[in-house]
């Protein structure tokens, strides 16, 4: 049985840092609200992180506000005197307003205040950006630097006509200016041609406008659809290894020569090998500082040995490829940041797109909390990933919320814009009726995509 084999070290170690992140996102774009109601002499009666129907974890009054932590993991809020919110607080509404209310307030103090979650994530986005770049800096690698084209590490990149070996050049007549942003430029195309170079010749692949869907359709795995090339030799196995190809004696920077009789010059080229001998005993033929030794290696059942690969860098010092390395200093990093940031944003409208198109089938793809978690390092915590993955999901949580759906920010922000354009400000009854409609849509679509996360598509066959 499937549960029978989960890594629960892995899954507690992402499951840790998605409640951290979402934590600091929710605090954070509920502090926008909180502020900017405080600012407008707002009485703001809760400030919770996570929801707490029936009874909370913690709770503590201070002044008029009550500030706490609730048991249901799936957000949090404030709730702001005289607004019509998830609270569905009717006593209150059928009162006289007061001048402390939110309904009291003139319609741009109230747009302002709408709009203060979604302005805190956006600068939240920039900021970890530039910090990122500036503790890190940024790694690319410029396609024209693959040496040996690419590796074909996902059987749909195979189907469509990718080859390993291929050199990408460009995307719907886009060149392809840096690697990493192939497989996503692929994806993102909606259809469209690859142009290729395959031995020395130009070619065109055609990309369906499906991909995504049956991508989503057969993959299990988050493993990257294209690497590039890499030879055959190891990179440095930790000292808890229990690979295959760890217990066949493989060391770092030994050479595979052959497999069996076939002569091997890249690891695609053993990987192949190790595909349609699953479960058998192999004859690896090894160079190891000029000599050549035989080690016999068993491939598991799913056809791997899983050898430990060379790093980037290292890879630049053989001339496989060219890392580009740029450092920022903390004037340099905000404006980078910022860029950083709007290209995200763009590229989750791209896929927002995509998801409402239904040919694209990428529908089947949208997940909850599980493929949320998924994409964080279950092996350790990486700092670099986590705050890259944070801000990620702060600008996709600000455009979310922008949507147009009453319960959501955007929703709200229609509403009064309504109100200022025409004067005439929504009856109390229509926006009741309205926060139960968006919160049923709210409710369906969080069922969906977790639903695809544990019984559908999102799953993987």
């Amino acid at each position: 049985m499937e549960f029978l084999t989960i890594n629960w070290g892995s899954v507690g170690l992402k499951v840790a840092q998605l409640l951290l992140s979402l934590s600091i996102l929710v605090i954070l774009h509920e502090f926008g609200h909180y502020i900017t109601a405080k600012w407008f002499k707002c009485r703001v009666e809760k400030f919770y992180l996570f929801f707490d129907p029936w009874f909370s974890i913690f709770k503590k009054k201070i002044g008029d506000t009550e500030y706490g932590i609730g048991w249901l993991p799936l957000g949090g809020y404030v709730k702001i005197a005289g607004m019509v919110d998830e609270s569905m607080d009717k006593e209150q509404l059928n009162k006289p307003a007061q001048p402390w209310e939110f309904r009291s307030k003139p319609a741009w103090q109230r747009l302002i205040i709408m709009l203060g979650g979604v302005t805190v994530n956006v600068i939240l986005a920039f900021f970890i950006y530039a910090g990122i770049l500036f503790t890190w800096g940024q790694d690319k690698i410029p396609n024209s630097s693959l040496k040996n084209g690419i590796w074909v590490t996902d059987s749909l990149m195979y189907n469509i006509g990718l080859r390993n070996g291929d050199k990408l050049v460009s995307i719907n007549g886009d060149t392809i200016k840096y690697f990493d942003d192939a497989a996503k430029s692929i994806l993102f195309s909606g259809g469209g041609n690859i142009t290729i170079e395959r031995d020395g010749k130009p070619a065109n692949v055609v990309i369906p406008v499906s991909l995504i869907g049956q991508l989503v359709e057969k993959k299990k795995s988050r493993s990257p659809l294209l690497l590039n090339r890499i030879p055959a030799i190891m990179g440095d196995f930790d000292k808890d290894d229990t690979t295959n190809a760890k217990k066949a004696g493989l060391q770092y920077w030994d050479k595979i020569v052959k497999v069996d009789t076939v002569p091997v010059n890249f690891i695609d080229d053993a990987a192949s090998y190790f595909l349609i001998n699953k479960n058998k005993v192999l004859q690896l033929t090894v160079e190891r500082k000029g000599t050549q030794i035989i080690l016999p290696v068993k491939v598991s059942e799913e056809g791997r040995i899983s050898p430990t690969l060379l790093s980037g860098k290292q890879l630049d010092s053989l001339g496989v490829l060219k890392i580009e390395h740029t450092s920022y200093n903390m004037l340099q990093a905000f404006p980078a940041g910022v860029k950083m940031a709007i290209n995200k944003l763009s590229e989750y409208i791209q896929q927002f797109k995509l998801i409402l198109t239904p040919a694209t089938g990428a529908a089947k793809g949208v997940g909850g909390f599980k493929s949320m978690g998924s994409v964080f390092n279950g092996n350790k915590w990486d700092w670099e990933q986590f705050w890259s993955i944070t801000a990620f999901f702060s600008i996709a949580l600000a455009f979310m919320n922008l949507l147009p759906i009453p319960a959501l920010d955007g929703g709200h922000v229609v509403f009064t814009l309504y109100e200022m354009i025409t004067g005439r400000k929504p009856n109390e009854k229509f926006l009741e009726r309205a926060q139960i409609v968006g919160m049923v849509i709210l409710l369906a679509l969080m069922l969906y995509a977790n639903g695809n996360d544990w019984f559908g598509y999102g799953r993987g066959k």
